[in-house]
């Protein structure tokens, strides 16, 4: 096949039952579906088998996250050229696959490629988790077009052009095989979130770039693994950006930016106080002492490649923001 779509699964038959079927019906011959079970203890599994034996069935022997779960699982997805990534629940419409092989063969350093993102609760406006393309600010807050913070906005065309982003979102991620391999994957100690994120950064610096490609368009429901409202979801976010920024950062703009995220943390988690979220405050707090155990081990995984990605928003987000700046529009 020259096009593997995986999907990470864990305990996702509710997912499987009201999604696989568009991906498969949409699968054209040079392609496969691959669906990667990350330890699951539901009946997904067996109903994939009984209901789609065409779908191959890569099984991990526990529940990995996200990161290393696809790590683990891409081992033994060894022959396609290219690979997408695709959350279990995504629904993929006629004629989605097609534009997103098209980028990646328009260049060779093109390391990956997202669609653009629909919500699948209301399908005339952007998702969260990806919108119509991934950009990062100075202090290394992500954000899309199509969705600034909790602002998300309908899909009227204003975000049609195909081009190059800073990250594109693990919900649907299309990638060149060889290059996911060159750069040892996803980080596995990110366990879930924003791991694309960094490897993306990781892709930039080593010379590729990364594009989103509107002519794809996918439909995502979302928070379908851990809810918006969850401290453990609070408490990777906050680990996993100040794990990436050390990572990524040169040295000098990395002590500043690192010092300015941890002030304004401890201001979110101030706010978390005030309104009665004793968890979020929690997780704030644990999402810091673990980053500071880490360190050595973030030293280490520090890469010699220095490239300059694009996507980078040279101010402030949040204070964009504060001051109305709701919408991307003509941002960047």
């Amino acid at each position: 096949m020259k096009v593997e779509i995986v999907i990470l699964n864990w305990n996702g038959l509710g997912h499987l039952q009201t999604y696989l079927r568009s991906v498969v019906a949409t699968c054209p011959e040079w392609a496969g579906v691959v669906v990667a079970d990350n330890g699951s203890t539901d009946d997904s599994v067996e109903w994939v088998r009984q209901t789609f034996p065409q779908v191959e069935i890569v099984k991990l022997d526990c529940n990995y996250g996200f990161a290393e779960g696809y790590n683990r699982a891409l081992e033994q997805v060894t022959d396609a050229e290219y690979w997408v990534l695709l959350n279990s629940d995504v629904e993929t419409p006629e004629g989605w696959l097609e534009p997103l092989v098209e980028r990646l063969e328009s260049n060779p350093k093109i390391g990956a490629v997202a669609p653009k993102l629909r919500a699948a609760a209301d399908r005339e406006s952007f998702e969260y988790a990806g919108a119509a393309g991934g950009f990062i600010d100075v202090l290394g807050y992500p954000f899309c077009r199509g969705r600034i913070l909790s602002t998300v906005e309908r899909d009227e065309g204003q975000y049609d052009d195909a081009r190059e982003v800073f990250w594109a979102s693990g919900a649907a991620f299309a990638c060149r095989s060889e290059v996911f391999r060159l750069l040892g994957g996803f980080d596995g100690d990110f366990f879930a979130h924003q791991e694309e994120i960094d490897l993306c950064w990781r892709m930039w610096r080593a010379g590729y770039s990364v594009w989103v490609e509107p002519r794809s368009v996918v439909y995502h429901l979302g928070g379908g693994t851990l809810p918006n409202n969850s401290p453990r979801k609070i408490y990777l976010n906050y680990r996993n950006n100040l794990s990436m920024l050390y990572k990524n950062l040169e040295a000098g703009p990395r002590e500043v930016t690192i010092i300015a995220r941890l002030l304004l943390d401890g201001a979110s988690a101030a706010v978390y106080l005030l309104t009665g979220k004793w968890n979020f405050v929690k997780a704030v707090w644990q999402a810091h002492r673990d980053f500071f155990a880490r360190r050595e081990n973030l030293r280490s995984k520090r890469t010699s490649d220095c490239a300059q990605p694009k996507g980078v928003y040279r101010g402030s987000m949040l204070l964009r923001y504060l001051f109305g700046g709701r919408t991307f529009g003509k941002m960047m």
